[in-house]
This record gives C-alpha cells, structure tokens and sequence, in this order.
C-alpha cells in the first residue's frame, strides 16, 4: 500500500505507516529506536526517512536542549492519516482533543518511557539475529494490557496495574513445532520505593494464580496453569536489583521464580544473554557467600561487599531458561 502525497512528492509507504502506528501506541521514540524496528538498525536510511515524514507534517518533535536526541511523536496530521487509512481500529479510539492530551505530559514520563523504548529496541535488535526465536508482540501501551488484582496486605482490595510492557516471543521447535513465551515487562523508575516494586509483583502473581490471565486468554480461571509467564524487572544497577530481590523474598507469600531481575545495562547490550536472576537464584548465593538478607523493617544500608559476592557468585539465566 503507498498513499502519494502531493506536497512533498513522495509515497507513503508499508514501512512508514507502520513505524507511524507504532508511534502512535508507544506515543514518542527517538530515531534510533525506528532505525532499530523498522530499519533493520540502517540508522542513516531511517534518518533520510524521517525527514520526509516529518517534511510532510506526520510527525513532530518535542523540544530539546543540545546534545540530546531528538524525541519524535505523532503529529495531529498522523493520527488523521492513520485514522483516515483505518489503521489503528484496533486500538483504543481517541478524539482528537483526548490525542492532544496523551502527547502532553511531563519529562519525567517521557524519560522514563524512552527507556521502556531501549529495552524494546534492544529485544529488536538482538532477536533479528536468531533464527530460532521471533517477536510476535512488544506492545508498550499500559492501557491496553491493564489488569486488576489483589495487592497482598490490602483486605484483598483489587488495584487497576498498567505494565510498561508485554511481549510475546515464538520458538521454533525442531520438530517443527512452535512454542511461545510471554512476558510481562516492568522498567524501574528509580524514584519508585522497594514496596513498591514488591508489591506489584505480588498483584502479577495474584493475576497468575487468580485465572486472571488465562480469562483475558478465553479460558476459564482453572486453567491458569495452561497460561504461565514471567515478569521482567530491568533496574538501574545491581545494587536495586539484589535489593528487590530481597524483598521479593520476604514477600507474604515469597515471590521465588515468577519474577526475572536484571539491569538497564545488561538488557541494553544483549537482552537474551545469561543475565537475568530469580529470587530463589539471589536466595541459593546467599548461602553460598557470608551475606545474609536484610529484615524487612529494619534501615537500609549499602552493602557494597554483598554486591561483589553476589555478581561473582550468582547463577544468571537467559530467559528461555526455567531451572
């Protein structure tokens, strides 16, 4: 499909339509990020690309100071054209005046959800080098995989959670067969306190347990064993990362293999590598090493030997790995 536009005489194209609907359910990217999903990581092609586009008045950019990356949104021009190409029926419907609203918000959520966007540009660019895996959804609008559970030491009262992500991946099989995994993706914010973290976990697991997830799959909640995932956690360092981890020990009930932890910095250079830690995996280094967990309640203290002991110590997993 090519819809030609008369003012700057060039066709719109499959690619551009795509990454523009991808613009518009993950509401800003830089050009890297679309060189990295649509442009086989061609930065130079994606930029003479975006040029056009945003020649054309399909996109706009927020502002910026030196040296930072251009952030690029849809533009109202877009969501007309995408609207008008009835391109994204299948997700949420916005008035014109409830688009404007969704582009504007604060540089703390624009920060953070570009670095949502990393994390799905990494998972990109290192799954185009498999031929065993392949992605078949990385959606990055918390609207439309939104849930309700119970949040654990609430009287069983149920909370609205927005994950940053979910993603579903393909395997083949060698008989020829496909399998897939699904995963849950939940981007730190470093302002965010452990309980937290802790506690959203605990509402994932509730989801889990309670057929939630299964029922959103069309089955009956007795059947939620027949729909696992997992919840990946990316952290600033490993210091927060061996921290959650703690807590999700000391959760009521303990939070052991549901959720995957790693750091920015790992996922960013290869996501599918061996770096990933379970609660039960921090758990087995703990007694392996002369750290011992933190209480709960009592005051937190850097343990920078506990860091050292656990990284050299811990056993890592790619996510494909179960035990």
């Amino acid at each position: 499909m090519g819809v030609p536009s008369e003012e700057n005489r060039f066709i719109i194209q499959d690619r551009d339509f795509a990454f523009l609907q991808g613009l518009f359910e993950s509401r800003v990217m830089t050009a890297s990020h679309i060189a990295a999903l649509y442009f086989d990581d061609k930065h130079e092609a994606a930029k003479k690309r975006l040029q056009k586009i945003k020649a054309a008045g399909l996109i706009s950019e927020r502002k910026r100071r030196v040296n930072e990356p251009s952030v690029l949104f849809l533009s109202r021009k877009g969501h007309a054209l995408l609207t008008e190409q009835n391109l994204i029926s299948d997700l949420p419907l916005l008035s014109p005046a409830a688009f404007e609203k969704r582009a504007n918000v604060s540089q703390l959520t624009i920060n953070h959800e570009l670095e949502v966007m990393d994390v799905k540009a990494a998972f990109y660019s290192a799954l185009k080098r498999s031929d065993t895996f392949s992605i078949t959804e990385f959606s990055t609008w918390p609207r439309l995989h939104e849930f309700k559970a119970r949040r654990p030491g609430y009287d069983g009262a149920e909370v609205l959670v927005k994950p940053d992500g979910f993603i579903r991946i393909h395997e083949k099989e060698k008989d020829g067969g496909v399998s897939e995994h699904t995963f849950f993706l939940e981007v730190d914010r470093s302002t965010e306190t452990q309980n937290t973290l802790v506690n959203r976990a605990g509402c994932y697991l509730d989801y889990y347990k309670s057929g939630g997830f299964a029922v959103r799959n069309e089955a009956s909640r007795s059947a939620y064993k027949e729909f696992p995932f997992r919840v990946l956690i990316v952290l600033k360092n490993a210091e927060r990362r061996n921290n959650t981890a703690e807590r999700l020990l000391q959760n009521n009930p303990p939070i052991l293999t549901l959720v995957y932890l790693s750091t920015l910095m790992e996922v960013l250079a290869d996501p599918l590598g061996k770096i990933w830690i379970r609660p039960v995996d921090y758990r087995e280094t703990l007694k392996q090493t002369v750290s011992e967990a933190r209480p709960a309640n009592r005051t937190y203290r850097r343990q920078a030997e506990r860091e050292v002991l656990v990284e050299k110590a811990v056993k890592k997993m790619a996510l494909w790995e179960s035990n």
